[in-house]
């Protein structure tokens, strides 16, 4: 690629395209310069607008645990009492919605945001699954985010004792059956969590496990559950071990033995899992995914996969070995990548400078991404969304894309708002379109011309 391409390649592939002043920022410092500004993301640098409006969002930070309290349901309620629990727990996944949407749009720490919802995707949990959505916020914002660039082995875990995670995948009716409490709805092992541990957050479903070693995990991980009217975790994390709903005696998972014992045991198992070399295959496999091409080459993954063992799951350092290699800057994949939903959904505020968004604006961009198929926080399958072009890209799809476009645009007219400038916008995401595009929508009626760049086809590759 030569430079221009390079600096709108770095705008949409870590992060979700340029705002307006981006590529001149990033031809001043450098595009070396800006990857490793993206690496080393600094909270300092987010825009006053977005941190006051981050400060607005009361239930952000709370704990799992002062969640609880505050937000479930009383022990034995009325349909009325439920009903309103649920109301109540709707305003704080509505919070955390909010919060991913404005940081996504207005942040400067864009790679951050991608590796969020990346990560989030990863271990996915769906938000209208009971109390999961009390916690889903929490998960994102305590187990995720603070994550998102660090060791491997420390998300596995954030993820792993959140409470989002263990009642969305049952783990928390996980019992050994000889205990005297598998009774009522913890009758015995429940598999759901350590299959999908297995087979999606670590290893792969390529990964070498058999069914006696998801059998063993879920005996590991047996007594590993959540705040409870009866039980409530004295750190506030929301994760609660229940002694007398583990299986203590000894066991074997992928060939190592682990000694019977209590919570340590599942310490354990994810020491090995988060250090196996199959669970760096499949990380590296995913992250190539992402970043360079839906079926991304065998030699980047083996080198990315060499870059995680070597330095012990640590994101950044593999993140930094991918942006160095001659993969991702191959002029092949240059504006290859059809963009999922919520990243084109994404591209078209932040190519506009909106700022501050108003709630109406939010509710448009969750409604553009469910008439897109992708609703966020709504993916009822572990494994998350697809990050791939196969799921996505479709006539009707394009169509629909493309009518989001004149609507966000019409919308951004009716709301007060200053008329999106197609000139600012061209300079802006210029350099996605060719230079016969160009000249197709300058010569395009005025009053259409901001919904024909956001409408692009090329506007739906990164």
């Amino acid at each position: 690629m030569d430079t221009s391409q390079k600096i709108t390649h770095v705008l949409d592939r870590l992060g979700f395209g340029p705002r307006p002043g981006d590529y001149q920022r990033v031809a001043r410092i450098g595009v070396e310069a800006y990857i490793q500004q993206q690496l080393n993301p600094s909270e300092g640098e987010e825009p006053a607008p977005l941190r006051r409006q981050l400060r607005q969002l009361s239930r952000l930070n709370k704990s799992p645990g002062a969640l609880f309290s505050e937000f479930a349901p009383p022990q034995s309620p009325s349909r009325e009492q439920r009903a309103a629990a649920r109301r109540r727990q709707n305003l704080v996944a509505q919070e955390a919605q909010t919060a991913r949407l404005v940081r996504a749009i207005e942040s400067p720490n864009q790679l951050q945001e991608v590796m969020v919802d990346f990560w989030f995707n990863h271990f996915n949990v769906f938000v209208n699954k009971g109390l999961t959505r009390l916690w889903l916020g929490s998960f994102e914002q305590l187990a995720i985010r603070p994550n998102a660039l660090g060791k491997f082995r420390t998300l596995l875990r954030a993820t792993a004792r959140h409470p989002a995670m263990l009642f969305y995948l049952d783990n928390w009716r996980n019992t050994d059956p000889e205990s005297p409490q598998a009774r009522g709805p913890f009758r015995g092992l429940n598999e759901n969590y350590a299959r999908e541990l297995l087979e999606l957050h670590t290893l792969g479903v390529d990964g070498g496990y058999s069914q006696a070693d998801v059998e063993s995990l879920t005996r590991v991980l047996t007594g590993w559950s959540i705040e409870s009217h009866q039980r409530r975790s004295e750190d506030g994390s929301g994760f609660v071990f229940v002694a007398n709903r583990h299986d203590g005696r000894d066991k074997v998972l992928l060939g190592e033995s682990i000694a019977g014992g209590g919570v340590e045991e599942g310490e354990r198992a994810l020491d090995m899992l988060a250090r196996h070399p199959a669970t760096a295959r499949h990380v590296s496999f995913k992250l190539a995914q992402y970043f360079v091409a839906d079926e991304p080459p065998a030699g980047l993954i083996e080198r990315l996969s060499n870059r995680f063992r070597q330095t012990d799951g640590d994101i950044r350092a593999v993140l930094s070995t991918l942006f160095s290699q001659a993969d991702f800057w191959a002029d092949a994949h240059f504006q290859q990548k059809f963009k999922t939903p919520y990243q084109y959904v994404l591209s078209m505020p932040r190519a506009m400078g909106v700022s501050a968004p108003p709630e109406s604006v939010l509710t448009r961009l969750v409604n553009g991404m469910n008439q897109l198929s992708m609703p966020l926080y709504r993916c009822q399958q572990p494994d998350g969304y697809a990050q791939v072009a196969s799921a996505w890209l479709s006539p009707d799809a394009m169509l629909r894309r493309v009518s989001l476009a004149i609507r966000t645009v019409n919308h951004q007219r009716s709301v007060g708002s200053s008329e999106p400038d197609p000139g600012a916008l061209l300079e802006t995401v210029g350099g996605q379109l060719p230079r016969e595009s160009q000249a197709i929508i300058r010569d395009s009626p005025a009053q259409m011309q901001a919904a024909l760049i956001l409408g692009s086809p090329e506007m739906m590759y990164r």
